[in-house]
């Protein structure tokens, strides 16, 4: 475990009582920790900017009966088949489907990917979430 260090920072007092507010809301047990976090996001911020390997998911919806959709799907899966790691298919009803897609790889290749499944005609919403692999936080 690295050192743990005190440090000061001045702030404006209406400013840190926006901020106080905003971890309370949040649950933050404590001020740091909520510091913390938002230092760690900047970090990871960067890591995409930088192209550096980064690690997420894609969550899609989509209706399982239109024609042809879970085949385009699964083609552009496997197209990207070197950043994907893990995908997961759950039915929320009769009709409708939940895909989450965890790849590994470059931020760059990684919005590809979203923006390809995302854009296929059926497919009724799309995210993408990118994080750090952990590897530099």
């Amino acid at each position: 475990m690295s050192k743990v260090v005190r440090f000061g920072v001045s702030l404006d007092q209406e400013l840190l009582e926006k901020f106080d507010r905003l971890a309370k809301e949040r649950n933050y047990t404590c001020r740091s920790e909520a510091f913390r976090d938002l230092m760690r996001q900047e970090l990871v911020q960067k890591q995409w900017q930088e192209g550096k390997e980064i690690a997420g998911a894609i969550t899609l919806i989509y209706d399982h009966h239109k024609r042809e959709l879970v085949n385009k799907l699964m083609d552009i899966q496997h197209d990207f088949g070197a950043l994907i790691i893990s995908s997961q298919h759950v039915h929320l009803d009769h009709r409708n489907c939940l895909e989450i897609i965890a790849f590994k790889g470059s931020p760059r290749e990684a919005q590809k990917l979203g923006d390809s499944l995302k854009s296929v005609k059926g497919v009724k919403h799309g995210t993408l979430s990118m994080t750090t692999t952990g590897k530099d936080i």
